[in-house]
């Protein structure tokens, strides 16, 4: 399984571990929820505003990060955001936690989202298009493998020190910075001359709207990862208060068990599914990453109150996660200009942030004045308007875009 990701080039690798090593340190953003409710004592209704604040402060940086990236040297974009992100995660290790370390949190999650379009075209960049679904699949292995152990580790730190999640945090990502800075030289784009690049001829006369009325499928394409996005997020704000409301503290550690077998699943299935599944196009692998999805959070819906099942509900969920990552990032590079793969990066964390935020307030409403039950079930019904699109994505997708099939 591990062969299929021979022969790519250098720069590929470090990035890849480069995400390994931040991800081993990302311990805080699992645990947000419950430090909301927990440690600062607000309710549910008080953390979905804040979850929604911190998406719709976040909206401006995709569009910026995604500018830098068509404009700026994309390593030295990772760069400085990292730097400014490591700087927060460090101060929030040294105060007390307040309303400032929300702050300084939002900051370097902000920082981190601007850098995401940087990172995505980039490895575009480097990767052949035949080669970048085996590219994007190592990244994201990469990064799961370092987030095994960091949510179950967070949860035993989150009672009595929660500081040191912080200082971790900061310093795996100040790693992975210096790592990036030394050891990725060449970036030159890469010469692709075969019939499937024939959609990527770089088009610097053209605005991005201009380029989006072109391509009026991206459009649907973005609607459609953007909700998986924002349902996927869900389970970060539901399952937490489903985990204290029914076990108090001991919630936290099970939620940190159940993130890391997503992270578990993912490192097993993620070179697992991108040799067995490789021939199924992206958008079929689309919806069945929105149906596993659904299927995930039906289990969490019918089984609340059964921790075995949890675990089984994240296995099947995560399938969804997979399937998508594996085909989202290819899609996407696949069908557009290289002069505009970042500043399409950037809307596509634009809209993904800003439904996220919208999905999460109109959940937060109905958990509000309703009840769990409730607001699980109205997740399922508008998940499943978006398996219907995908179907419509699946049927046109193949007569726009003949030459890839």
């Amino acid at each position: 399984m591990l062969s299929q990701y021979r022969g790519l080039r250098k720069e590929n690798y470090i990035l890849c571990f480069g995400r390994l090593v931040t991800s081993m340190g990302a311990m805080i953003w699992p645990m947000l929820t419950m430090i909301l409710s927990q440690k600062m004592g607000m309710g549910a209704g008080q953390i979905v505003w804040v979850l929604a604040a911190a998406g719709i402060l976040s909206l401006p940086s995709n569009l910026i990060g995604g500018k830098m990236a068509d404009h700026f040297n994309k390593k030295m974009n990772i760069v400085y955001l990292d730097m400014v992100s490591v700087a927060c995660y460090v101060i929030c290790a040294i105060i007390p936690l307040s309303g400032k370390s929300i702050i300084l949190m939002f900051i370097a999650a902000s920082c981190q989202n601007m850098e995401n379009p940087s990172y995505n075209a980039l490895t575009a960049d480097i990767t052949l298009t035949e080669d970048r679904e085996r590219a994007y699949s190592l990244q994201y292995l990469c990064g799961n493998l370092g987030l095994v152990m960091s949510p179950t580790i967070a949860g035993f730190l989150f009672r009595d020190y929660l500081w040191l999640a912080f200082l971790l945090s900061g310093v795996s990502l100040g790693c992975s910075t210096v790592l990036i800075f030394f050891k990725v030289k060449n970036i030159t784009p890469v010469e692709d001359n075969s019939e499937k690049a024939v959609y990527q001829v770089n088009r610097d006369d053209k605005g991005l709207w201009e380029i989006l009325r072109e391509n009026k499928l991206i459009s649907l394409y973005i609607l459609i990862v953007s909700s998986f996005f924002a349902t996927y997020q869900i389970y970060n704000y539901l399952l937490p208060l489903d985990l204290v409301r029914i076990y108090d503290d001991s919630g936290a550690v099970i939620f940190g068990t159940v993130t890391s077998v997503n992270c578990i699943v993912v490192v097993i299935c993620t070179p697992l599914f991108t040799r067995m599944f490789s021939r199924l196009s992206e958008p079929v692998k689309i919806m069945l990453g929105q149906v596993f999805l659904l299927i995930g959070f039906a289990m969490f819906l019918l089984f609340s109150g059964h921790i075995p099942f949890y675990y089984i509900a994240m296995v099947i969920l995560t399938w969804g996660e997979v399937f998508n990552v594996l085909s989202e990032s290819p899609y996407l590079t696949r069908r557009i200009p290289a002069s505009h793969r970042g500043r399409i990066n950037g809307l596509v964390e634009f809209f993904r942030f800003g439904m996220t935020s919208i999905y999460q307030m109109v959940i937060g409403f109905i958990y509000g004045i309703s009840s769990s039950v409730t607001a699980w079930i109205a997740v399922l019904v508008i998940g499943s308007v978006f398996v219907l699109l995908c179907i419509v994505l699946i049927v046109k997708d193949r007569k726009i875009y003949r030459n890839l099939y």
